[in-house]
């Protein structure tokens, strides 16, 4: 016998929170951000998918915005609009990351810039002036090149999802992954605070003819594999210790 699904309050009221929380932050230029929040299911091994549906933005919304959908396919198991494209690659994040309880999309402006102003020539690389992100992050950020539309054909996704915690479509967003909706919100603000710290970081830097100290891929690198333990300590001491 089958499990109705009913509409979880607490999930809507978490949901609207950080909806309001990010279109705080200013993250918010129309109908194309948004949060998705994987549920457990007995039906659905891969669990529910709550999301805003189309056509109203994060900053508008209120809980009779949300929709619920399976997460393999975009089928609608609860409430009767439609979501967005973007949806699709939240979705397959889910799907590939079963220890991936939440998602955030947003166009952050200071990124898209930063990345624009790289030109086509140059590869992109995020680059660390402080200590926290790397901790925060968990993992490399992983970007998409401007041509290649993950959310329109999710089959590139499955290449590098494992492997990142944070992905950025270049000319387009960012995507943040986390276990809660908390963690995604903390990654989403953890790169775009050092993404706003490296342009005056460049600036200053121009201004002065100084060389900016970006930390090295050793030390980024030995941040990543302790990031566990500093984010969720379990002594006090000699936490990047073996």
């Amino acid at each position: 016998m089958s499990t109705p699904i009913v509409f979880n309050s607490a999930i809507g009221r978490e949901f609207v929170k950080y909806a309001r929380l990010i279109a705080g932050r200013g993250y918010v230029h129309n109908t194309l951000g948004n949060i998705v929040i994987r549920a457990a299911h007995p039906d659905f091994p891969h669990g529910l998918a709550y999301t805003k549906h189309a056509e109203i933005s994060l900053e508008e919304m209120e809980a009779e915005n949300i929709v619920i959908t399976d997460i393999p396919t975009s089928r609608i198991l609860w409430g009767e609009r439609m979501t967005s494209v973007g949806h699709n690659l939240s979705r397959e994040i889910l799907r590939l990351r079963p220890d991936i309880g939440a998602t955030i999309h947003v166009h952050d402006d200071a990124t898209i810039a930063l990345l624009g102003a790289l030109g086509d020539s140059n590869a992109p690389e995020f680059k660390v002036l402080s200590l926290d992100p790397p901790f925060v992050l968990g993992k490399p950020v992983h970007f998409v090149p401007a041509h290649v539309d993950v959310e329109a054909d999710v089959s590139s996704v499955a290449g590098f999802i494992q492997d990142t915690n944070s992905v950025v479509l270049v000319g387009h967003g960012i995507t943040t992954l986390g276990r809660t909706l908390s963690e995604a919100y903390h990654r989403l603000n953890t790169l775009t605070a050092e993404v706003r710290r490296c342009i005056v970081a460049e600036q200053l830097a121009a201004l002065k003819g100084t060389r900016i100290a970006y930390r090295s891929r050793r030390e980024i690198e030995e941040m990543y594999r302790f990031a566990e333990r500093i984010i969720y300590p379990t002594r006090a001491e000699g936490v990047m210790q073996e």
